[in-house]
């Protein structure tokens, strides 16, 4: 063969089965692994090559004959063991240059690699089909829940037209229910949308619509609860939008629905805020991008990573407090990037959150050419039209501001309205934003806030207003 005695060690030591035969295919080296796996316990030397891949190879007058394609070229073959059992191998067999007539094959086992990909295709086969019966179950026990719950909201509804001759506490619990149904078809919804994006199964609907129409309807929903908490709502949009886009505008408003519900569950002082800006345009699609910022409690940097994994709350004492599935960040995640965008979000402990996103639309031929002309618009313009006001609402933590206590008289006068009224539910939320706003007052005052406080979660009216006119009478 030619070969040196150390060539020889270090192919007899080689990891993979070397053969090397002649033109005859009489196999004249075979290395201690090609021996060990064909079950030669000695030499191969004199075994026609036809004996380890009689599917490759057959007996010729001229030697031996094969359609096999010699070169680097790895191969698929059937390796043959002395007791004629077989093993699938890679293979490639070569021409040697040194020394023409010399053929050299080298082959690895791939039996257990086999074994290792059915196993594997296997546990895809059955995961895909557990996902599946999953999908399917969730759906059908999502949509079982439905009927019951549209059932109680139905006749709570009936109910509620007519409160007159019913006590005051029925009203109130009768309401209670109505919002728990509706919170549990935003969980329904919720579950249902996830199962469809894991399962792979969601489909966008893209239709034309009329986008600042969609910004109002999306704003209508929120705005009067943002403002009945005491807070300041903003919404810029950019001029180099077009009047009409072609996309999903359900999901585009679920989306935003989501970034503000949660901003204004987070906020208790300060602000919202909504901006979307045309940031670039390729043919007929426009990329948009929408900032939702608030001032409420913020994340650590720490915490960030888990905003957008399922089911997940930064901690448990978020989702203890203001509930929640920990789905809707997910979902919001997986609908942006349906539309070709991403999502991030920028934050800081108690000092707010900006959540942005991205995603790309089409407009039609007239728009496409219309947008193209305007350009694009100083950032500058974007706030020009609520700067102003939004200068006031910097102050409004700092305890003794004007702006704080304004803020306090007006959720003071809210929240002892609500206890008039007896709708303690919406006492306890000015409660909060009331203790927001004194969080950095002197000891004196935290003191009647928390017992005041304590007074609104049991309900007890004379405390509540003994805390009142003490608070009112120091502020």
């Amino acid at each position: 063969m030619g070969l040196s005695e150390s060539d020889l060690f270090s192919v007899d030591n080689a990891l993979e089965m070397i053969l090397v035969f002649d033109r005859k295919g009489i196999i004249s080296y075979a290395n201690h692994v090609a021996k060990k796996k064909l079950g030669y316990d000695s030499d191969l030397h004199g075994v026609h090559i036809k004996e380890v891949f009689p599917n490759t190879f057959q007996m010729a007058e001229e030697g031996f004959a094969t359609e096999y394609t010699f070169g680097n070229e790895t191969q698929n073959l059937v390796a043959y063991r002395k007791n004629l059992t077989c093993f699938p191998v890679e293979a490639k067999i070569m021409d040697s240059v040194s020394h023409p007539g010399t053929y050299i094959c080298m082959a690895n086992d791939i039996l257990e690699k086999e074994f290792l990909s059915r196993e594997i295709e296997q546990v895809r086969q059955e995961a895909q089909q557990a996902l599946k019966v999953k999908s399917e179950f969730v759906a059908n026990v999502t949509h079982e829940l439905r009927t019951p719950v549209n059932g109680i909201l139905g006749n709570v509804k009936d109910l509620l037209d007519d409160v007159e001759g019913m006590d005051h506490r029925t009203v109130k619990s009768l309401r209670l229910i109505e919002r728990c149904c509706g919170d549990m078809h935003k969980i329904i919804n919720n579950i249902l949308d996830f199962s469809k994006l894991e399962a792979g199964k969601f489909t966008l609907e893209p239709r034309s619509f009329h986008f600042r129409n969609m910004l109002d309807y999306v704003k209508s929903k929120h705005i009067s609860k943002i403002t009945e908490k005491g807070l300041g709502f903003f919404m810029t949009v950019s001029p180099q939008i077009p009047e009409y886009i072609i996309g999903d505008e359900l999901r585009i408003g679920q989306i935003l629905d989501n970034l503000l519900s949660n901003a204004l569950k987070f906020t208790s002082v300060g602000k919202i805020t909504l901006e979307v800006i045309r940031t670039a345009q390729v043919n007929d699609k426009v990329e948009l991008f929408f900032i939702v910022s608030d001032s409420g409690i913020g994340i650590d940097k720490g915490d960030k990573d888990k905003l957008f994994q399922s089911f997940s709350q930064v901690d448990a004492s978020i989702s203890r407090k203001y509930g929640g599935t920990g789905l809707g960040l997910n979902i919001c995640k997986q609908l942006v990037e349906l539309m070709g965008g991403r999502i991030e979000v920028e934050s800081e402990k108690n000092k707010g959150s900006t959540f942005s996103f991205s995603l790309w639309a089409g407009v039609s031929e007239e728009d496409k050419n219309a947008v193209a002309q305007l350009g694009e618009m100083p950032a500058s313009l974007l706030h020009e039209s609520s700067t102003e006001e939004e200068e006031k609402f910097e102050n409004i933590r700092r305890y003794g501001t004007p702006e704080n206590k304004e803020n306090l008289k007006k959720n003071l006068s809210k929240l002892i309205l609500c206890v008039e009224m007896e709708n303690w539910e919406k006492a306890e939320m000015f409660m909060e934003t009331i203790r927001h706003l004194t969080e950095e007052a002197p000891q004196e005052v935290k003191r009647v806030v928390l017992r005041l406080k304590m007074a609104i979660q049991k309900e007890n009216y004379d405390k509540v207003t003994a805390g009142y006119a003490e608070l009112s009478q120091m502020l």
